[in-house]
């Protein structure tokens, strides 16, 4: 009676439905998710349990037989799937089941769907992506925050449009990098929330006359919530898309830093030399050192959009609820979030192991009359003048191309303003001060500015913030971790 009951292409005996087997070869291979599989086949595990202690409480599944199938899910591993041609790992666990514990192991799969199925199995498995990948971000901006905190007195110069504008310190720049990378963390926290509800129980999309209890799976699970609405539960991907967007984000964020790597690696900067783990040489060149390292993590941030794109470009005008289309989708979340976290990881490297030529930045920050701005500013101190004279004034002496004396400020005051500043206070020692870029630095403390007083401050604060961060990350992975060790107990 069972060798002519079929289950998801499975007979109740464990051999493929022969409807399905006489499918061509090429067929199979073209509806098979296998190979993207393998990132959920311990979440597949994990999910195929909780149903299973589910199902054996609500009284769908005995003890007996809930005991005999997780034995052999404790059992089973990735090799064990490797071969048959089943379409993806859901269908092979549930043929091993079938296998070694007979027709009373397809019970396994009662009041549920593949569709609920693999949803759920994808967001375990990106649930945990998310809190390696916070956590790596972390140590990304705690790099950043450390270096910032040992250079709050580097004079460097600072550019709009690629080029100079004022002095500025390294420490407000690594912090400018560490501000955006805490922003990302932001986003992804969010993004988290949303990725770890429960979609499991909503079976094909309709839900199960079965009399199961979607809230204990959720709990076994480690899940937060549910995604109640059972077509939503299993046709909806925006989780991913969601993230494959702050990826995105976050990739653009981090090619700045690598673009800026390559540029003051070169020899018309020379502001600083990458560690030679992290760049190669020529193959026929052999003075070249390439910020190779760099340069790749420049290029995964157009791969990371890719994904992106692609996913949108799949998920577009889809109707409820599923479709077998999604199944394209998944493969590019892995890739997107592999990108991103290869890159995390290599520009912490590079960023810990960097050497700053600090003698050159602090020389070239006076370069381009980048304290025109600080001078203006004097005049309209001092002087009392408007800010918009002072302006010209200061452009009229940066077009002679050199370092200005009082004479000379005189005589193009005379021609805006119609005074000379030498009479109203302003002397040699002012403007000397106002064109020494340490002396610009210091002056400008107010909140988020440069000055070290200020740096020093932003660097303390966020050392604390982060380390707070940590800890509510290490919260969130503990929250998880405790449910799946306790399910993990359970027959």
């Amino acid at each position: 009676m069972f060798r002519d009951q079929r289950l998801g292409g499975i007979t109740l005996d464990g051999k493929r439905d022969g409807s399905t087997a006489t499918l061509p070869e090429y067929v199979l291979e073209f509806l098979s998710s296998k190979e993207a599989d393998r990132r959920i086949f311990e979440a597949d595990l994990l999910v195929d349990r909780a149903h299973l202690i589910m199902l054996k409480e609500q009284g769908l599944v005995s003890a007996e037989t809930c005991s005999r199938i997780i034995d052999v899910l404790d059992k089973l591993e990735e090799r064990d799937l490797r071969v048959g041609n089943e379409e993806d790992v859901h269908e092979a666990i549930e043929k091993q089941v079938i296998a070694l514990v007979g027709p009373e192991g397809g019970r396994m799969h009662t009041g549920r769907s593949r569709n609920d199925e693999v949803a759920t199995c994808i967001r375990l498995a990106q649930r945990d992506q998310m809190l390696d990948l916070m956590n790596e971000l972390i140590s990304l901006i705690k790099t950043l925050l450390d270096l910032a905190g040992k250079n709050t007195e580097t004079i460097i110069p600072g550019y709009t449009h690629t080029q100079h504008a004022q002095p500025t310190t390294l420490a407000h720049h690594l912090l400018a990098h560490a501000d955006s990378y805490a922003r990302d963390l932001e986003r992804l926290k969010e993004a988290y929330m949303r990725v770890n509800q429960s979609p499991l129980g909503a079976a094909a999309f309709a839900s199960t006359g079965f009399n199961i209890n979607r809230q204990r799976t959720c709990q076994l699970l480690g899940f937060d919530g549910l995604v109640e609405n059972s077509m939503d539960a299993v046709s909806t991907r925006d989780f991913i898309l969601e993230v494959l967007s702050d990826l995105s984000i976050l990739m653009v964020n981090l090619s700045r830093l690598a673009e800026e790597i390559i540029l003051w690696s070169t020899s018309e900067f020379g502001y600083l030399e990458l560690d030679n783990r992290f760049a190669s040489t020529s193959s026929i060149m052999p003075q070249k050192k390439n910020p190779d390292t760099a340069e790749l993590a420049r290029g995964k941030t157009g791969s990371v959009i890719g994904s992106l794109v692609s996913a949108l470009s799949i998920c577009k005008a889809l109707p409820m609820s599923y479709n077998r289309d999604l199944q394209e989708v998944t493969p590019h979340l892995w890739r997107g979030m592999d990108w991103a976290r290869s890159t995390v990881r290599i520009l912490n490297g590079c960023v810990s192991t960097l050497k700053f030529n600090k003698a050159r930045l602090e020389e070239s920050s006076a370069s381009g009359f980048s304290t025109a701005t600080e001078l203006a500013d004097s005049l309209v101190r001092i002087t009392g003048m408007p800010f918009r004279i002072a302006h010209l004034i200061v452009g009229r002496i940066a077009a002679s191309g050199h370092k200005p004396n009082l004479p000379e400020l005189d005589t193009a005051a005379m021609e805006f303003a119609g005074f000379r500043p030498s009479e109203h206070g302003f002397s040699v020692e002012i403007l000397e001060k106002a064109l020494d870029p340490r002396s610009n630095v210091a002056l400008r403390s107010n909140t988020g500015g440069p000055a070290p007083t200020e740096t020093k401050r932003m660097v303390s604060d966020r050392l604390t913030t982060i380390d707070e961060e940590k800890d509510r990350i290490s919260e969130m992975r503990s929250r998880v971790d405790n449910a799946l060790d306790a399910l993990k107990n359970m027959r």
